[in-house]
């Protein structure tokens, strides 16, 4: 069978199997000369892709055979961009632009692994601060999931932007009002922020430090 020739690949199908035109066609729930009409004078010109799912599993087959576009492959390796600004666990980093620094590579699958929502909307920024100790210190590279944002809304550390000043804070959800914001180091004061006042840049699901 020739993959590039879908209607001979589906003819082909038709007669090693002992199936006919008319009964394909009521499997489908088409008039009964759909299939010969496809098959023998080209129309319709390709196949509708319901109609060629449900084809494709009463023969057996890949639906490439029957027309379908080959489908697309995902990267092994996601170039994820460094932006040359930071996220402040301290008092505040000005949120001047997002120029590009460089970028860092990921294997898709393992970010895939650590709940990225989208490998598109993946963000590094670098922590300045100490006021999310242990967690994250001074100059710890976050890997943040922009996709993962405020309409997913729930417990863990976010990256957020306050009066165009980016912070990076545990935040901790009350559906009554908002949420908290807090601190990891005891010794910083946590605060509290409605979500109208605030834009939440995206959810930290990783962290990377410097041993050096």
């Amino acid at each position: 069978m020739e993959p590039s020739d879908p209607r001979a690949t589906l003819d082909a199908l038709i007669r090693e199997r002992g199936s006919d035109y008319t009964s394909l066609s009521r499997l489908l729930g088409r008039n009964a000369a759909y299939i010969q009409q496809y098959v023998k004078r080209g129309v319709p010109r390709k196949l509708d892709a319901d109609d060629r799912r449900v084809l494709a599993r009463y023969f057996g087959v890949d639906e490439m055979l029957l027309g379908a576009a080959p489908a697309a492959k995902s990267p092994a390796v996601v170039m994820v961009p460094r932006l040359a600004l930071g996220a402040s666990a301290g008092p505040g980093a000005v949120a001047d632009g997002e120029r590009v620094r460089d970028q860092l590579g990921f294997a898709a699958d393992w970010l895939r692994a650590r709940g990225a929502s989208r490998l598109d909307m993946l963000a590094v920024l670098q922590v300045s601060g100490a006021s999310m100790e242990p967690s994250l210190a001074d100059g710890d590279e976050i890997l943040v999931d922009r996709g993962d944002a405020a309409d997913r809304l729930r417990d863990g550390i976010y990256v957020l932007r306050v009066d165009d000043t980016l912070v990076v804070k545990r935040l901790v959800v009350d559906p009554a009002s908002g949420f908290d914001i807090r601190s990891d180091n005891p010794a910083e004061a946590g605060g509290r922020i409605d979500v109208a006042s605030a834009q939440i840049i995206g959810r930290v699901i990783w962290f990377g430090r410097s041993l050096g």
